[in-house]
């Protein structure tokens, strides 16, 4: 498969990821783990904006940071969002969660422990991540309104110095595959995954981007 060719199929299984969700002003902004400082940007800028009063920052050592950074991604974020004027009176951390579920479970009990009830917020992961992130989420808070948006950056720009574009590509497909797989293990709400969405994923998996599926 050439470069062409992934870049194509590529992109199909990034623009399926993308929501497009338009925000709206919510109880807080919940930032889940990541190995990408962008997200905390893009929550900390979205607080700055006055979607809303709270920034929640989520996220322990997980399958991408473990080995890679000594310190909580959550306390990581907190500096980002310091640097860029967060008050720190507006900010909760939480720091022991490693998954997406863990994310959104850990973060919603601290909220509850700070007797802060929310019945909307806004969910910021990377952009390859939003379709999971909302599946996952509404899984357990079905109530909740909740709205999803990522770091404002295509798929051309998304790759840097610290993930590849075929690092992106690899994540991708593990995380279609877990779209595919966590419903019926009780992880996620379904999603409808289109035919050529499946198509690329396969075709793929074949070019050898393997590297992040599950067992």
């Amino acid at each position: 498969m050439d470069g062409m060719e992934t870049r194509l199929l590529a992109r199909i299984i990034w623009d399926y990821m993308l929501l497009g969700h338009s925000l709206e002003k919510s109880d807080c902004i919940i930032v889940l783990g990541s190995h990408d400082i962008r997200v905390a940007e893009r929550g900390a800028e979205l607080l700055l904006q006055d979607y809303a009063p709270l920034l929640v920052l989520s996220g322990g050592l997980g399958n991408l940071t473990r080995g890679i950074w000594t310190r909580p991604e959550a306390m990581i974020f907190k500096d980002v969002a310091l640097r860029m004027g967060v008050p720190e009176n507006r900010i909760i951390v939480e720091d022991t969660s490693s998954n997406t579920g863990e994310n959104a479970l850990f973060s919603m009990k601290l909220l509850a422990e700070n007797n802060i009830f929310a019945d909307t917020v806004i969910l910021v992961q990377k952009p390859y991540m939003e379709r999971r992130t909302f599946a996952t989420f509404m899984k357990h808070y079905s109530k909740v309104r909740a709205f999803v948006t990522s770091p404002q950056i295509s798929l051309e720009d998304y790759p840097n110095d610290e993930i590849s574009f075929e690092d992106v590509v690899n994540i991708m497909v593990g995380d279609l595959q877990r779209i595919i797989l966590y419903s019926a293990k009780g992880f996620q709400i379904p999603q409808d995954v289109p035919p050529e969405v499946m198509d690329a994923y396969g075709k793929l998996k074949e070019a050898g981007f393997t590297k992040n599926l599950v067992e």
